[in-house]
């Protein structure tokens, strides 16, 4: 892992092969080693850049609530320190949300983009109230009992059964989110606005990308946006993380987006 300094605070990240750049972003509880078993398979065609997010991982984790702007400021500033003018950029749940902020704000700086796992909707109110229980579980109980409860419900409940040790490695990673880091960025995925239009009105390139068992976002949640240049796809046997149950499948399917953005 390399480290940039955005506005004095430590951006950790995975830079990784050659070509036309390709940035990454995890979701929640999670961090660049959220990709480790798709930047192989990417990385011998494009430069793929992979962040620790902003409480994540071994990027810095201030006190406090985050937002979802602030997050994709981090990302921008990335950019800027590696002097990279133009990416595509791919958010997987949280990092769905980061992503369409940047999209919103500084879009003149894609080729493309795309949601993995994710969507323009913001929280329900329900969804808005089990984010206060989420903040209130890891204040009270520490970030590996909430981890341990978090994870199960992200997979197919087939791979659940059939590789355990997926979960295992997905716990492993959300161990290492600082406590203060998780709750910075439940609260700004509390109060992030409905982002549907930003989807619909873009001209760029927009892959949507869900999987058939997400019980976290359902495929619908995903796919609100049917125009031309929308690619969706939906990750066969995938719960919410295609990224460790089906990586092979999500790498084509990414490969594939970028391919036709490649002239």
């Amino acid at each position: 892992m390399e480290t940039v300094r955005c506005e004095g605070s430590p951006i950790c990240y995975s830079d990784q092969g050659q070509g036309e750049v390709l940035v990454l972003l995890h979701g929640f509880c999670g961090s660049a080693e959220y990709w480790e078993k798709v930047i192989p398979i990417l990385s011998g065609s494009y430069r793929v850049i992979a962040p620790d997010l902003r409480g994540h991982g071994s990027s810095d984790a201030p006190l406090g609530a985050y937002t979802i702007e602030q997050m994709a400021d981090d990302v921008l500033c990335l950019l800027d320190a590696l002097d990279i003018p133009k990416v595509t950029l791919l958010g997987h749940s949280l990092g769905g949300y980061v992503t369409l902020s940047f999209v919103q704000r500084y879009g003149s700086r894609l080729n493309a983009f795309g949601l993995i796992h994710s969507t323009g909707y913001p929280d329900s109110d329900e969804a808005r109230e089990k984010r206060l229980k989420a903040v209130a579980a890891i204040q009270s109980q520490g970030i590996t009992d909430f981890v341990d409860g978090f994870v199960p419900g992200l997979f197919a409940p087939e791979t659940a059964t059939s590789s355990p040790e997926l979960l295992q490695r997905v716990r492993e990673i959300g161990y290492k989110t600082p406590p203060q880091g998780a709750v910075g960025a439940a609260l700004a995925m509390r109060e992030r606005p409905d982002r549907r239009d930003v989807i619909s009105a873009s001209g760029l390139p927009v892959l949507l990308v869900a999987g058939e068992k997400d019980g976290l976002v359902p495929m619908e949640k995903t796919f609100t946006a049917d125009k031309p240049n929308v690619t969706k796809t939906v990750i066969a046997r995938a719960g919410h993380m295609s990224l460790f149950e089906e990586p092979e499948q999500l790498a084509d399917v990414i490969k594939d987006f970028a391919a036709v953005l490649v002239k």
